[in-house]
């Protein structure tokens, strides 16, 4: 998808306190900068923000970072974000280097939502569900971590049930039509609201990993 430059993003970048600039030098430091030892929820690629702020605003008990690597995008997300949410925070980087950003065991849960699905077979291996990206997602967690994951692909949810298993995650709470089922709770993301309004079903799993 092509992005719009836009002339205050730069701006944006630098002033808004929502943006943790040189995000790398917090690794192993996430508790000193949100100034609690709240357990800490990361999304990848979290575009405009519309997720990552609702959940920030309605569990002030956690902390929130969303990572984006689109610049303009993460630039909107802080933005709309406004002010009175000490809990989120936001990065411009790329989330296949997470190791760069976080010390083993300092996030507790990822957020992957409507990712790339790369449908043609030989990309498979840039599919943040596949195995390669699962089991580092495993060694940032340490311990144990979980993985919250939605889709409106139904190919690449299909793809993600069988790396997820093949990696021996514990599966649960799985949906193939998330907005017909009886999960309560569900906060959208911008690309769910569109998918939705068209009638596309939402799939979503959560997987947990345990050393």
């Amino acid at each position: 998808m092509r992005v719009r430059k836009k002339p205050w993003a730069k701006k944006e970048l630098e002033t808004n306190p929502h943006i943790v600039q040189e995000c790398t030098k917090y690794k192993g430091r996430w508790a000193e900068y949100f100034g609690n030892d709240a357990p800490i929820y990361v999304e990848i690629g979290c575009g405009k923000g519309g997720f990552i702020t609702q959940n920030a605003a309605q569990y002030p008990e956690a902390n929130f970072i969303g990572i984006e690597r689109q610049s303009s995008v993460i630039a909107v997300a802080a933005r709309k974000a406004g002010d009175g949410l000490p809990n989120l925070a936001l990065i411009c980087y790329d989330a296949a280097k997470l190791a760069d950003i976080f010390e083993v065991g300092e996030i507790t849960r990822l957020y992957i939502n409507f990712c790339d699905p790369w449908p043609k077979k030989r990309y498979a291996k840039r599919r943040l569900t596949h195995r390669g990206f699962l089991q580092s997602y495993r060694e940032i967690f340490g311990e144990k971590g979980e993985i919250f994951f939605k889709t409106d692909n139904r190919g690449l949810f299909e793809f993600s049930l069988n790396e997820f298993c093949a990696d021996h995650w514990e599966l649960s709470n799985i949906s193939l039509d998330l907005h017909h089922s009886d999960w309560e709770g569900n906060i959208m993301t911008e690309y769910e609201k569109k998918f939705s309004e068209q009638g596309m079903p939402i799939y979503r799993l959560e997987a947990r990993c345990s050393k």
